[in-house]
């Protein structure tokens, strides 16, 4: 459920919430991973702490232009943070880009999947969306899963779409219209 008061979205077990500055330390501790470097598109390796105080203030202008809402994935009883999750707004064409981290001791316990079915929820019931998309590198196929998990659906293969530490990557694309939602 999304509460526009405070520009969270809450789930069985999780609350998506913005990020403050506070953060900062946990996310470096998420991020500064060489295993979530590598299925990141724009992560940097290190991940430092002025690598995080520079990304979070950027998102309430994001949240103010309707462009792009970041949240931290965070554990809805003890506020621990799991990850992060985004989702792009392009208003003209009424869809958007879907980014998910999760840190790698929290893999495999479905928050990802949870978290991403309430963003694709809050896209579709309070932003209008008529489809949100996602991409993913093919050397990572659990991300794949976790969108098939929610009802997406491959849509295609970029080959060697995007450069990773100056390699050729190829990326899985999937998407998910509003009337296939379930």
């Amino acid at each position: 459920m999304y509460n526009p008061t405070t520009n969270t979205i809450t789930t069985t077990r999780l609350i998506l919430r913005p990020f403050t500055l506070d953060d900062a330390p946990r996310l470096v501790e998420l991020c500064n991973n060489y295993n979530i470097y590598k299925s990141t598109l724009t992560l940097p390796y290190p991940y430092t702490i002025e690598s995080a105080l520079s990304w979070i203030p950027t998102h309430q202008e994001g949240f103010e232009q309707d462009s792009i809402y970041n949240f931290a994935i965070t554990d809805k009883t003890t506020g621990i943070q799991y990850g992060s999750i985004s989702l792009s707004n392009n208003k003209a064409h009424k869809n958007g880009e879907i980014a998910y981290m999760i840190g790698e001791e929290y893999w495999g316990r479905g928050y990802a999947t949870e978290a991403l079915k309430a963003l694709v929820h809050f896209a579709f019931t309070e932003k209008g969306y008529r489809k949100v998309w996602g991409r993913f590198f093919t050397s990572n196929p659990a991300s794949g899963k976790v969108m098939e998990k929610i009802g997406m659906t491959q849509e295609g293969l970029q080959k060697a779409h995007v450069l990773k530490d100056g390699q050729p990557q190829d990326m899985m694309l999937y998407g998910l219209l509003k009337e296939d939602f379930q």
